[in-house]
């Protein structure tokens, strides 16, 4: 006696012989799942549960749910894309502001980032180098010394100016705008010269008055490499360009620490910016850190290069301006992921309603669809994940070519990771209630 199947997958015959041309439509997604399910049962090894087995699901049953979750999105991905793209642009929304946010902190900061000092000194009662022009008295510097691990102690000289093109008959305007200084060390070694410096730039800032500009700054200030301009009433040459030094809140000038000297309005004084120390062993820079807090007794603050970073990260984003941008574009970002992916994947499931009570009317459990449609939901979690990247990367290039600093810390990219896979998993708990549609009987309507 032939059961079910075999009676659902034998062919009608209508009377009048059949079109050897005519050939059906090929199933897709669900469809070839049911056609993949029906062949199943007359498989004495494979088999659909019945029963006790039907209402709890065998381990192989599971393993077949999932290549059916894989199948239905592979198949028809069209239905699902409006859900990865909400995904996508939800994560970009977070990231990219972060990155926007983090990377105008690291411009800040990049000449220190970029050095190859050990440890950092400075006032005892900084918290980072965001929003803190404490600085530091000149008499702190010996006592640093008084570590034997300490090799070189070097301060960060810095201070701002007015920058002018030069007149002349191709400058056609004379733009000004105040910039910010930062002296370097030219001696091969020194604490102060960023790692990503090479000899041509120790060579061109070794002349009196030579500058070096980022080249993404170089527009806003009206000169080009080569270029004269007025820097404090002095003139100065523009010898190199720099890259990844951008700067979208100030301009940065690079100088060396004698024309730093020649070109600054006023004396040093008896006040300095924070202290690069580099030591004999890198590898004990925490233990050197806390003897260096010893023997200051509360007159300086030392921090490994690695903790000062850290710091600036928070401090920027604890801003109160930036915090509530912030916390805005999560809550924005995650309330439109959910309502999108949510819609999306209860219109697909609505769409496939016979499918499924097709699959119940074979045996299969409403549990192994519920996990159907849960691991549905996972897969279109990770494909979002992955259009997130490629967003993301898309931007940072847009970004760079922009002279717009970005950086993504690892914390919060895991954050956005997070974040995106618990919308993908609470849109599919969101639509397991339609599931109950799929009952057998409609199938016979």
């Amino acid at each position: 006696m032939p059961t079910a199947v075999q009676a659902a997958r034998a062919p009608r015959t209508s009377g009048r012989p059949e079109d050897p041309e005519v050939q059906p439509p090929a199933p897709s997604g669900l469809g070839q799942a049911f056609d993949c399910a029906a062949q199943l049962q007359d498989d004495p090894e494979l088999t659909w549960p019945t029963g006790a087995s039907a209402r709890h699901g065998t381990g192989e049953e599971q393993r077949r749910a999932v290549s059916l979750a894989l199948s239905t999105l592979i198949f028809e991905w069209r239905r699902y894309l409006a859900a990865v793209i909400a995904l996508a642009f939800s994560g970009l929304l977070i990231l990219a502001e972060v990155g926007m946010f983090v990377g105008i902190g690291k411009s800040f900061t990049a000449t220190i980032d970029r050095s190859p000092a050990d440890i950092i000194v400075m006032a005892p009662k900084a918290e980072s180098l965001i929003n803190d022009s404490s600085g530091l008295p000149r008499r702190v510097m010996p006592l640093v010394y008084l570590d034997p691990e300490v090799m070189q102690v070097k301060d960060l000289a810095g201070t701002g100016g007015m920058f002018r093109t030069y007149p002349n008959a191709k400058v056609k305007k004379v733009q000004m705008k105040w910039v910010q200084m930062m002296a370097v060390d030219l001696e091969p070694g020194a604490v102060t010269w960023p790692t990503d410096y090479g000899p041509e730039i120790r060579q061109a800032l070794s002349e009196p008055y030579a500058v070096a500009i980022d080249e993404t700054t170089m527009p806003q200030l009206g000169v080009k490499v080569g270029d004269r301009a007025i820097l404090n009433g002095h003139t100065v040459r523009v010898a190199v360009a720099l890259h990844n030094y951008a700067n979208v809140s100030q301009p940065m000038v690079i100088t060396s620490r004698d024309t730093l000297r020649m070109v600054r309005n006023g004396p040093e004084g008896d006040r300095t910016g924070p202290l690069m120390v580099k030591i004999r062993h890198p590898d004990r820079a925490l233990q050197v850190k806390d003897e260096l807090n010893r023997i200051g007794h509360g007159r300086f603050r030392a921090w490994t290069r690695e903790e000062l970073a850290r710091a600036n990260d928070k401090a920027l984003m604890k801003e109160q301006i930036i915090g509530i941008m912030m916390n805005f574009t999560i809550a924005l970002g995650f309330f439109i992921g959910v309502g999108i992916t949510w819609q999306t994947l209860r219109g697909a499931i609505l769409a496939n309603i016979k499918e499924f009570a097709s699959l119940r009317a074979l045996g299969v459990s409403m549990g192994s669809l519920r996990k159907v449609v849960f691991e549905l939901a996972f897969w279109v979690g990770v494909v979002g994940l992955v259009a997130t990247g490629l967003f993301v990367w898309g931007v940072s290039a847009l970004g760079k070519a922009g002279g717009v600093p970005m950086a993504f810390p690892l914390e919060y990219i895991l954050m956005a990771v997070v974040l995106l896979m618990l919308i993908a998993l609470g849109s599919g708990l969101l639509s397991l209630g339609v599931l109950k549609k799929s009952q057998p009987a409609d199938l016979l309507r």
